[in-house]
């Protein structure tokens, strides 16, 4: 089939995120016709599972009549007006709603436009907060070696050190990087349960050494996203929050990718008891993936340290032109009603057991080195050698590989390197899973058909 006019435009003009253009004279991008629940539909017809929810975004399946109805009666009032010195009744019933939903302390909420934004929100009230309590010399920041925050200045700064940000460190901050919780790949080279949380000793010597210049510890609680979707035991965060605690540090918590029920919960913190922090961020499924929007809470303490005479220069001076657009509010809010009406939580509960069971059933394949889950997010960890756990090489390309392999059978497997995982939408049934993994077994018979003499045969295939 030759290349439709629109295509044939695209690649003339476009530049797509996280792509080597040269990649797309071979192969082009898939124009998007239509999307319907799980379904993205192409221009021919076709339909793929959206099983990464278009970068981790979607909620409650493409479409959904609740959210477009609430963006059409918005419509109709008013769709844009600046934030400061106005409000709207969307913006209002929005923060209301997420402070009653995240308890926590959390008083206060700063709307922005999209993850990073609300990193950076975080970052930068945290450390005016030190200057406007009158304590001098914290400014900067404790992240983790595998983090990924986003990809502006500051949010890279905070991120591990990566092929996303290496060509850019000439203009990031210096921050602290403690090891990550990375129990398949544990950096102690400890077996995963036996060991005594060493990864944690080491971001408390760090804290320790260095609190009264840490203004902040940034973590993506359970799940870190891009670093390679890495779950990690509830217990690390617990104790990474008792740390902050005993060395006045704040906690900033980057729900922005496992807020809105991702993981089984409605945020991912709850798997924590008695967890304290500072600052929560939320993006992506804020509004169920319909339109950018972003927001940062934070606790009445500081809030309060802002809260003074103009002429005393303590104003957070910071701002974004889409702040609370009242259509991504709309969105927002109906979301949140869905959550309400469709008992969206509880139906995820009974769909994930059975998405963990089909995911393990690929821990037999010789080149899948490790199967690790929590809630709608399932991961496949590719190895060359399961025994030493060598990895493919990046030339190889092997998650790029079977990502075109999954396109054949209407699967959007997109990879982070090698790894291959799901993202999937509370609306995800047991006959979508059926169907996705049926799919999926086809694609993992032919690299292993394929690729066999790549791979160290350390288990049956």
């Amino acid at each position: 089939m030759g290349r439709s006019a629109a295509i044939k435009t695209d690649l003339k003009y476009l530049w797509h995120p996280y792509t080597q253009m040269k990649d797309m004279d071979r192969y082009p991008p898939i124009l998007i016709k239509k999307a319907k629940g799980l379904k993205l539909y192409d221009e021919a017809g076709k339909f793929y599972y959206d099983t990464v929810s278009s970068w981790w975004c979607n909620l409650h399946g493409h479409n959904h009549p609740v959210i477009n109805r609430a963006i059409s009666r918005q419509l109709k009032k008013v769709e844009h007006c600046l934030f400061a010195g106005f409000t709207h009744d969307g913006a209002i019933e929005l923060a209301e709603a997420l402070i009653k939903l995240i308890g926590h302390k959390m008083a206060r909420v700063f709307y922005s436009d999209n993850g990073s934004t609300a990193i950076e929100v975080a970052m930068k009230i945290s450390m005016q907060y030190w200057q406007n309590t009158g304590i001098e010399g914290k400014s900067k920041f404790l992240c983790l070696d595998r983090g990924y925050h986003g990809d502006t200045i500051g949010a890279m700064s905070v991120g591990g050190k990566s092929l996303f940000n290496d060509r850019f460190k000439s203009v990031m901050f210096e921050s602290y990087r403690a090891p990550s919780p990375y129990c398949y790949r544990c950096p102690f080279g400890k077996e995963r349960g036996k060991c005594t949380r060493e990864c944690l000793k080491a971001a408390e010597d760090i804290l320790k050494a260095n609190h009264r210049e840490i203004c902040a510890v940034i973590v993506e609680p359970l799940l870190m996203g891009a670093g390679g979707m890495i779950v990690y035991e509830p217990h690390y965060l617990a104790g990474l929050s008792r740390l902050a605690k005993k060395y006045n540090v704040h906690l900033i918590l980057d729900e922005v990718a496992t807020g809105f029920g991702r993981t089984g919960k409605m945020f991912a913190f709850e798997y924590v008891q008695d967890i304290g922090f500072d600052f929560i961020c939320l993006s992506k499924a804020l509004t169920a993936g319909y339109l950018p929007m972003a927001a940062t809470l934070t606790t009445k303490k500081i809030y309060d340290a802002f809260y003074h005479d103009y002429v005393k220069g303590k104003t957070f001076f910071h701002g974004h032109t889409f702040t609370a657009n009242p259509l991504a509010c709309a969105a927002a809010l109906a979301s949140l009603d869905i959550f309400k009406r469709e008992k969206s939580l509880a139906k995820a509960q009974k769909i994930i057991p059975l998405f963990h069971e089909r995911l393990n059933e690929f821990s037999g394949f010789a080149f899948i080195g490790d199967v690790r889950a929590i809630g709608l997010v399932g991961v496949l960890e590719l190895v060359k050698d399961k025994v030493t756990k060598e990895e493919f090489a990046s030339d190889e390309r092997i998650g790029f590989k079977i990502y075109q392999e999954g396109l054949k059978h209407n699967l959007i497997l997109r990879p982070l390197g090698n790894v291959i995982y799901f993202f999937l939408p509370l609306s995800t049934t047991a006959r979508d899973l059926n169907a996705i993994f049926a799919n999926l077994h086809k694609v993992m018979a032919w690299f292993t058909q394929k690729y066999e003499f790549l791979i160290v045969h350390s288990g049956k295939i």
